[in-house]
């Protein structure tokens, strides 16, 4: 495995263990979810997954709307974020948050299972 591809399964790890962690802040009512580190930490980590999936993408010639698992995974992406940030900020209640944190945690593993199989419908 190349540097690369380290640096992004690495940073991938460490974005979502961050998120549970986050999110058992959330449960909890810690105070640590507003904590300076925790605001910053992940915005760090997720710059650094993000390079790392554009050049990997850039160095394979792999784009997303010309790859369909690709583009099945920005899509995912987006998903993911929409409901991170409801999960951890914007849900009105504790249920909504927890909801939409089981639900961020089934895409990551969505957007996990694509980029092993390379195919954006599982199974295939």
């Amino acid at each position: 495995m190349d540097i690369l591809k380290v640096v992004h399964v690495a940073s991938a790890l460490l974005s979502i263990s961050g998120f549970v962690l986050r999110g058992v802040w959330m449960r909890q009512g810690s105070p640590l979810l507003k904590a300076r580190a925790t605001r910053i930490v992940p915005h760090i980590v997720d710059t650094v997954l993000l390079v790392s999936a554009l050049a990997l993408a850039l160095r394979s010639a792999q784009y997303p709307l010309v790859h369909a698992w690709l583009s099945a995974k920005v899509l995912a992406l987006l998903a993911y974020i929409v409901l991170g940030s409801i999960a951890l900020k914007y849900g009105k209640s504790r249920q909504v948050r927890v909801l939409c944190f089981v639900l961020a945690l089934a895409v990551f593993a969505y957007i996990v299972l694509v980029a092993m199989t390379r195919s954006p419908v599982l199974g295939l």
